[in-house]
């Protein structure tokens, strides 16, 4: 069998595709609004209603299918089954830019977010080929990319939608045809598009990193979320990370949650206020977490490359929470990018501490518990925020939920500790 190497096509292949699913899900947010309104024949406020609903259904198919599809790497191997699922994502992408009415959509979110649960796998792929040492900088790579792609997709959305409302003549009488016919779906087909060529890629360069004497046969018992989390009590310092990896993405959801809400009540800033922000802060964390973890990690060791990340985090939070001027903003946002080195390196110090035929699982279980934030934790922040800014009995503080985001980032830290001082033991055969 042709085994996967540190370097070369494979590893930019694992980052080309968390790339893709990253465009592939933030390219569809610019016209996401206005095919909700078509879709139901709703006002916009009454259709946004609908797309939480989609949200909370995408999130809760990623908790249930992320150790499954972890589980299922370690038995049949990181190639088949990240294939397989970018496959499906391009199909499902295609099915939503079809939609007919609102069930077709719950039907592609329910897929989507089957099929986009690639992130686990594409980490213990990571892990296959690197060596110990080494994996918190490849995850801080992952990490890089992942924020790339939220720089990238909804740009591209953006000007792929307004090719298709009013294509240039340039591009000849019959792709502007093609455009237009397909209009607020046009981003769809392009995601769908990448996903394709992707899978078309892997085939010819991407190489199996788990040997068949590395693997270990599927239990479901082990492949639930609840089976998951369980397994991952047999090692003591890996179960309390994980408790510390809960409260890192509960604080780490503020900004999909309330972010624009925030600085549009605060400093009433427009769209385009808005759009530089968020690829400022993209691009921040694309550059933390993909050029800095290595050298931190290096330089201080992974334990205090978390607490850097985790206080770099918390001082980001309470200047977002309490700033007073716009400008504020674009100072906090590089401040509190600093957090995109805690993550990979919590990743590292787990993956180093489970066996090599439980890598697939332990990202598994990781990318359930970052689904299951997802779930709960837009509804947390935008409670909140409408609390502190809409209910007179309250003072009135937009900066409210950056405030408990900071206090999770706390919690998160006096976990990691308890983490560290547990005493750690690895099985070297877990079948």
């Amino acid at each position: 069998m042709r085994l996967a190497k540190p370097g070369g096509h494979a590893v930019l292949f694992i980052l080309v595709t968390i790339l893709i699913d990253t465009i592939g899900f933030g390219i569809i947010i610019p016209v996401w609004p206005k095919l909700m309104v078509e879709i139901t024949h709703l006002s916009l406020g009454e259709a946004a209603r609908y797309g939480g609903y989609l949200g909370l259904l995408f999130a809760s198919m990623q908790f249930i299918f992320s150790p499954i599809i972890g589980n299922l790497s370690d038995q049949l191997g990181r190639r088949s089954v990240l294939l397989f699922s970018l496959a499906g994502l391009g199909i499902d992408f295609i099915i939503m830019g079809l939609a007919p009415n609102f069930t077709w959509l719950v039907i592609g979110r329910s897929i989507s977010g089957m099929f986009s649960a690639t992130f686990p796998t594409a980490s213990a792929y990571i892990a296959d080929i690197t060596p110990p040492e080494k994996r918190a900088a490849s995850f801080g790579y992952i990490g890089g990319v992942f924020g790339l792609g939220f720089i990238i997709g909804p740009g591209l959305g953006g000007i792929i939608a307004d090719l298709a409302a009013h294509p240039p003549e340039v591009l000849g009488a019959t792709i502007g045809h093609v455009l237009q016919l397909a209009g607020t779906r046009a981003p769809f087909f392009a995601a769908a598009c990448l996903s394709l060529l992707n899978v078309l890629y892997g085939i010819f360069v991407l190489p199996e990193s788990l040997p068949p004497e590395r693997r270990r046969p599927f239990k479901f018992l082990r492949a639930n979320p609840l089976g998951a989390l369980l397994h991952i009590r047999k090692y003591p310092a890996v179960a309390w990370m994980s408790v510390a990896v809960f409260f890192f993405y509960v604080a780490h959801n503020v900004n999909p949650a309330i972010w624009t809400y925030y600085v549009l009540e605060k400093f009433q800033w427009t769209s385009t206020q808005m759009g530089l922000g968020l690829m400022a802060t993209g691009f921040a964390i694309s550059l933390v977490s993909g050029l800095l973890t290595g050298p931190a990690v290096k330089l201080l060791g992974e334990t205090r490359a978390i607490y850097l990340g985790l206080a770099g985090a918390t001082l980001g939070f309470l200047m977002y929470a309490f700033a007073t001027k716009g400008w504020m903003i674009f100072v906090a946002i590089p401040v509190g990018a600093i957090m995109g080195i805690a993550g990979p390196a919590i990743r590292g110090i787990m993956s180093e501490n489970v066996p090599a035929n439980e890598q697939g699982e332990l990202q598994g279980a990781l990318g359930m518990l970052m689904s299951l934030t997802f779930i709960f934790t837009p509804v947390l922040y935008t409670q909140t925020f409408a609390l502190f800014t809409i209910d007179p009995r309250v003072p009135h503080f937009p900066g409210a939920p950056f405030i408990l985001a900071a206090l999770a980032t706390i919690v998160s830290g006096f976990i990691v500790k308890i983490a560290i001082h547990t005493p750690r033991e690895i099985k070297k055969v877990a079948l």
